[in-house]
């Protein structure tokens, strides 16, 4: 397809605010409803706190493995977006919503597998953290019950990327500010009005989150049913939807494994070092919020674009978000440098993990523009269906990433050190993310890639 010719700078500008007014109408929502997801473990954390210390660990524990089984299923909402989006740039919503039903009948199926391997290994799990005698079988409790609730919770990130799909970002806004009322609710009515304790906080937890699946369900079965699309199960339809996920997948669990070698290099530095360490993973996760609702926005209107056969609409749309990317990474390194002082004195008083804190800090603010481009480069090409390269580019980021990081102790510098490797990886992610973009490889029209 030959390319259309760059347009003078006076006809840019009215496509730039286009793209600028539906980047801020996606990524807005999109900042709120990620936002919200974390306020449930604290909710949890701050009802089931005042049980006991043991009782808080056991949370910890627990709230630690589930967190992490369901990161890796993420795929279901991104491919299910890139998918969806596709068709609704085609003008087929029918098939775009028999789409995400495939991602929806999936999630059922991983779900049910994974609430069959947990349920016995509970115990197990919790031992291989090594919990305390008096936290594990708080832990073991909250895990076995809360377990049950995974098949809604991934039918949540299916039908989320449904609604991302289809340009809608509020509604899962909506849903996950009354899914943490409710389970805000329940937590208090349960642990203390009904005397559950941990369990009374699990099973509202539970409850919350099939309360969520069934009003996503409710929403993807009207539109279904709007526009004559198939509520059944397709075997090709969900093979077609697992095959999409396997490279995001295995893209999650690169990005995993660099955070956990990071943790581990980070606690065999000493205590200051690891304490510090887990202030600025707090930090990071909030400053990537917002950086990933823009990804997110990407995802959306990228598979729209190119499902509707515009690739000139999905370079322009690619490098604005760009610009937003860069943008917004400032702000938040400027952020993170001025606002020091204010926030360093809420996470901690212990003045040795203060100064460990401060310089490292200074690297993190020197990443964000790097991160900037990284996620919505990631979020660009999750949206045109390029998993398969997301997936290589992360396992040479891990290959690149893994040997400096184990080499910090060696090196020395401690936690400054070990930021300035993650920087190398964020880096490493930018240039192999840049070069995929400005080949044009990822720019695949049609309805389907």
């Amino acid at each position: 397809m030959t390319q259309a010719p760059a347009a003078p700078e006076n006809d840019r500008r009215p496509m730039r605010r286009r793209h600028d007014r539906e980047i801020v109408a996606l990524a807005v929502p999109a900042f709120g409803a990620l936002v919200a997801e974390p306020l449930f473990v604290m909710a949890d954390s701050a009802i089931v706190g005042h049980l006991g210390t043991p009782q808080l660990a056991g949370l910890g524990i627990a709230a630690t493995l589930l967190s992490t089984a369901v990161s890796v299923f993420i795929f279901l909402a991104y491919a299910t977006t890139a998918a969806v989006s596709r068709r609704v740039g085609s003008g087929d919503l029918r098939a775009a919503i028999r789409q995400g039903m495939d991602g929806i009948w999936l999630a059922l199926l991983l779900g049910a597998l994974v609430v069959v391997a947990v349920l016995p290994s509970a115990p197990w799990l919790v031992a291989l953290f090594g919990a305390s005698d008096t936290a594990a079988p708080y832990a073991s409790t909250y895990l076995r019950i809360s377990a049950l609730g995974i098949p809604a919770m991934l039918v949540v990130l299916a039908s989320t990327g449904i609604l991302r799909g289809l340009q809608n970002t509020r509604t899962p806004l909506y849903v996950a500010i009354g899914g943490f009322a409710v389970n805000g609710g329940l937590n208090v009515g349960l642990v203390y009005g009904a005397g559950l304790g941990i369990a009374g906080s699990a099973w509202g937890t539970v409850i919350a989150q099939f309360g969520m699946a069934a009003v996503y369900l409710t929403v993807v079965v009207r539109g279904a049913r709007r526009h004559g699309a198939s509520l059944l199960p397709d075997a090709t339809g969900i093979k077609n939807s697992a095959r999409a996920g396997v490279p995001l997948l295995v893209r999650t669990l690169s990005l995993r494994a660099v955070l956990m070698i990071a943790t581990a290099v980070a606690a065999g530095l000493g205590d200051a070092d690891i304490a510090a360490h887990q202030i600025i993973l707090s930090l990071w996760s909030l400053m990537a919020f917002a950086l990933d609702a823009i990804a997110i926005a990407g995802q959306a209107i990228i598979g729209r674009y190119l499902g509707a056969d515009d690739v000139h609409g999905a370079r322009q749309a690619c490098r604005r978000m760009v610009e937003w990317g860069v943008a917004f990474g400032v702000l938040l390194g400027l952020l993170v440098v001025v606002a020091r002082p204010l926030f360093i004195p809420l996470f901690t008083g212990d003045h040795t993990v203060q100064d460990t804190l401060l310089p490292a800090l200074l690297v993190v603010a020197v990443i964000q523009p790097v991160a900037g481009v990284v996620f919505v480069l990631d979020g660009v090409l999750m949206g045109a269906g390029d998993g398969p390269y997301l997936a290589w580019a992360m396992l040479v980021t891990l290959a690149v990433f893994a040997p400096v990081a184990l080499l910090v102790p060696t090196l020395g510098g401690g936690l400054t050190t070990l930021w300035w490797a993650m920087g190398l990886m964020m880096v490493v992610r930018m240039l192999t993310l840049a070069w995929r973009s400005r080949s044009g490889r990822w720019l695949v029209t049609g309805a389907t890639r």
